[in-house]
């Protein structure tokens, strides 16, 4: 693959991640979920890790510390669920 086409397409990921970031904030600020707060932090750092993977150049990302930054955003999901399901 090109590089010059490899970073349109991790940018349109990175759009991608910025425009779900903005729909949960959305809807955090319409009803107070915690959940939806933690999803849209989630989202902003996925997009975050992205960029910098693009702009760094690593070329073999799973050996990369920027795979920490996805890693804490699945996290974060995660540990939201559960709060979410120990309230219920």
């Amino acid at each position: 693959m090109s590089p010059i086409l490899n970073a349109f397409l991790s940018g349109a990921i990175t759009c991608g991640f910025l425009v779900a970031t903005l729909f949960f904030a959305r809807f955090w600020r319409r009803t107070h979920d915690g959940l939806f707060l933690a999803f849209a932090a989630a989202f902003a750092l996925l997009g975050f890790g992205q960029a910098l993977l693009t702009l760094s150049g690593i070329p073999v990302e799973e050996r990369s510390p920027l795979y920490l930054i996805r890693l804490l955003a699945f996290l974060l999901i995660i540990v939201a669920i559960i709060r979410k399901n120990a309230k219920a």
